[in-house]
């Protein structure tokens, strides 16, 4: 064996000089150096963004999607949605541990997840077992590598490995909501109901007190059933994210004018920026969790209507992010029961 970069620079096939998350193409060589780590997976997650691209390109067609990401994987060496460029994480158990590596006590067969992105990890897929369009979780056959510098999360014992899985796929969400928040703090999510969502909810609440307020953003009207009979929001309102000014209009109304201190964006769909940056106020915050945020779109969106907001990238790491979401589920019963309904 030889020892390699820790952040995987030397799997890069191109271009030269790429990490492997910018990379077009890296080497997804089941044979690991001295400081990787060689997985078994067995489920993909596939983030919410580039799970819905793929499924509306194939028209929903599960064979489709299934030949669609063989190529996505065969032609880069790593599952990232060359539409959206995101990738999602995988669940799998310990095949080998190299000698370097930076824990030593990570036994063979351990369960793990690992915290990075799949646009980044070298993956190689023997075959495709199923796809379940509700839950955005593909069974494989495969191998992955985990760089040195890689996060994971050793899967606990007292969750479903599934329910844990949805809960550390958007772990970095509700750890920083929780940092942008303060106590009786306006809050507006918008994609209220989906996982990010919910945790972000939960999250926000304990920061906000009863003095806050949530309010939350749905465009279903089964969701809004769904989340009025939860009462982790206390508005949800019905309206396409894609519509900012009519999103504008029903958070200005029922904030009389005050709109929200901190917005958090969990949509999987483009042209969602603008609904956040709109009702959010001067000097408030905007945190983008969705992998369909557009960049150009927020910054000379927010300058064009004269916000002074601040904007934040949803990073999916921060600090205990694993151990805070698990532990949401973990201890709030209806946060457990939705987790177990939709995911296990």
């Amino acid at each position: 064996m030889r020892t390699s970069c820790k952040y995987g620079t030397h799997r890069v096939i191109e271009p030269k000089g790429a990490l492997p998350q910018s990379a077009d193409k890296i080497d997804a060589t089941p044979t690991i150096t001295d400081n990787e780590l060689l997985i078994d997976v067995d489920v993909l997650n596939i983030d919410s963004a580039s799970f819905h691209q793929i499924k509306n390109a194939c028209h929903g067609d599960i064979e489709s999607m299934k030949t669609m990401i063989y190529s996505i994987v065969s032609s880069q060496g790593k599952m990232q949605n060359p539409i959206t460029k995101s990738g999602g994480m995988l669940i799998g158990r310990v095949r080998a541990v190299g000698k370097n590596y930076h824990n030593q006590s990570l036994q063979k067969g351990t369960r793990m997840a690992t915290l990075v992105s799949l646009s980044l990890t070298p993956l190689h897929i023997d075959t495709i077992e199923s796809i379940n369009i509700t839950n955005e979780q593909v069974r494989i056959k495969g191998q992955a590598i985990l760089f040195d510098s890689g996060i994971y999360s050793v899967l606990p014992d007292d969750l479903d490995d599934m329910v844990a899985l949805a809960a550390l796929d958007v772990a970095g969400a509700p750890a920083q909501a929780m940092k942008l928040a303060q106590k009786g703090d306006t809050a507006f999510i918008i994609g209220a109901a989906g996982k990010s969502g919910l945790l972000c909810a939960a999250a926000l609440r304990k920061v906000i007190g009863k003095e806050g307020r949530i309010i939350g953003l749905v465009n279903e009207v089964e969701q809004k059933t769904f989340l009025s009979s939860i009462n982790f929001y206390d508005e949800v309102l019905l309206e396409d994210a894609t519509d900012a000014v009519a999103v504008y209009q029903k958070v200005e109304s029922l904030t009389y004018g005050a709109l929200a201190d901190l917005t958090i964006n969990c949509v999987n769909v483009a042209n969602t920026e603008m609904a956040s940056i709109l009702p959010t106020k001067n000097h408030g915050t905007v945190y983008f969790f969705s992998m369909a945020t557009s960049f150009t779109k927020a910054a000379l969106g927010a300058e064009g209507v004269g916000k002074d907001i601040t904007m934040i990238i949803g990073n999916g790491y921060t600090e205990n992010h694993a151990n805070i979401a698990l532990d949401f589920v973990r201890n709030d019963k209806t946060l457990a029961s939705i987790f177990a309904s939709r995911y296990a």
